[in-house]
């Protein structure tokens, strides 16, 4: 079992950037394939990045291909979500995610076995 808690949200400007980080509690950390995940008012939670078990694979979407980059270290069983160019439509509460020994597929909710409690991210125009 792993806890998951999330830090850095807060109110930015439009291009500014913030850092999210989450901490995992455990010592298996690093057999666990995490992931982000945010959630606007009134919409379903859609994957944001993922990292692999080791770093070495990473996945993005579209909305977010160039200004976002994820990143984990393993030794201090943290995983970060690094925001640029930020714009309105990135608020959202995010969420931190973790997956061990899933089938199915990254960008789905159902993949992940624990989760965060989310931290709050507004961009202002």
């Amino acid at each position: 079992q792993v806890q998951l808690v999330e830090s850095g949200g807060g109110l930015v400007q439009a291009g500014g950037s913030l850092r999210l980080s989450c901490a995992a509690s455990g010592r298996t950390f690093k057999n666990y394939f995490m992931g982000w995940f945010r959630q606007a008012p009134g919409k379903e939670r859609e994957f944001v990045l993922a990292i692999s078990e080791s770093g070495a694979r990473i996945y993005d979407v579209a909305s977010v291909k160039g200004r976002f980059t994820i990143s984990r270290d393993n030794a201090k069983n943290t995983v970060s979500l690094q925001m640029n160019s930020l714009k309105p439509e990135d608020t959202a509460v995010y969420y931190c995610a973790a997956a061990e020994a899933s089938v199915g597929t990254y960008y789905s909710t159902s993949f992940y076995n624990y989760w965060g409690q989310g931290t709050q991210v507004t961009v202002s125009s």
